[in-house]
């Protein structure tokens, strides 16, 4: 057992958890896509001012993955965090939190069905516990809406972020032997360029709206703690303890958003979001008190 990896997950699982809340608090502050391309704008800055030296030693691994790095900040850093910041124009901080929960979930499916990952009875009833949990949140406390196909727009789009950040994790695997300053960097690059496009799309909507102070104070916010410190100790602690338990610490972030939705965002804690927070927590102890032995 890594308690350091507990520990790294646990920070950024954290941060995480208040990425939701300054996606909520940036409404009327600064558009989502322009928060995505601020928010790596500065992040890709802060790490080739601090990395420059180890760049230039990874230089001949940089340049042969340099395309699968590239596609791991398209995919994990804005896709995810495109989906989540219009999530919350439609949906709140705490369901955006608690449906995070299913990366996990469908990290353990993939695992199990790419590369036939050892799993046991307790991580199955584990995750399904979470699954429950999600979808309680998901169909705000109305699962037969969920049989019905009714879902709010917002719950809808996290469920595409949840999917991106799961396919951010599997590649991770593919990752070359380089520091986390070099990893870092590329994909956060990718990121960046990634995010322009779509920054043009929401200006010629009009939906444009450029950051005042608070959302200048909000993307410095994500791009130092939600970009380089929880990504880098997401990174280390998949180095490990491996991706389906680090994975399982995802979980983390409905407890930390809820508690920041509710104290900073003055969102209504329902019982539904009571029940689906102990849902979640369950599963993660059961899976990880269960989990196969090395």
């Amino acid at each position: 057992m890594s308690i350091k990896a507990y520990v790294y997950l646990t920070i950024a699982a954290l941060c995480w958890g208040g990425n939701a809340v300054a996606g909520k608090l940036a409404i009327g502050h600064i558009s989502p896509m322009m928060l995505t391309f601020w928010r790596w704008a500065f992040a890709f800055m802060l790490i080739v001012a601090i990395s420059v030296p180890q760049l230039k030693k990874d230089w001949p691994l940089l340049k042969q993955n340099w395309l699968l790095l590239m596609v791991l900040g398209v995919i994990g850093y804005t896709s995810f965090n495109a989906f989540l910041y219009t999530a919350v124009l439609y949906t709140t901080a705490i369901n955006v939190a608690i449906e995070q929960a299913g990366i996990p979930v469908l990290i353990f499916i993939a695992n199990f069905l790419l590369y036939r990952t050892r799993v046991s009875l307790a991580q199955i009833v584990g995750f399904a516990v979470t699954l429950l949990g999600i979808a309680l949140t998901a169909s705000h406390g109305d699962l037969m809406s969920l049989a019905q196909l009714t879902l709010n727009f917002g719950d809808a789009l996290m469920m595409l972020a949840v999917v991106a950040y799961t396919v951010y994790t599997l590649l991770l695997r593919w990752r070359p032997p380089i520091h986390w300053k070099s990893l870092m960097a590329l994909p956060a690059l990718g990121a960046l360029l990634a995010s322009v496009p779509l920054l043009g799309w929401e200006a010629a909507a009009g939906n444009a709206i450029w950051p005042d102070a608070s959302g200048w104070a909000i993307a410095l916010w994500t791009s130092i703690f939600a970009s380089l410190v929880a990504q880098i100790l997401y990174v280390m602690g998949v180095d490990g303890i491996g991706p389906n338990r680090a994975g399982l610490f995802i979980n983390l972030v409905p407890v930390f958003g809820t508690l920041l939705s509710v104290l900073l965002v003055g969102e209504d804690l329902q019982l539904f979001h009571v029940i689906a927070l102990v849902l979640a927590l369950g599963g993660i102890a059961i899976a990880e008190r269960g989990r196969p032995r090395q």
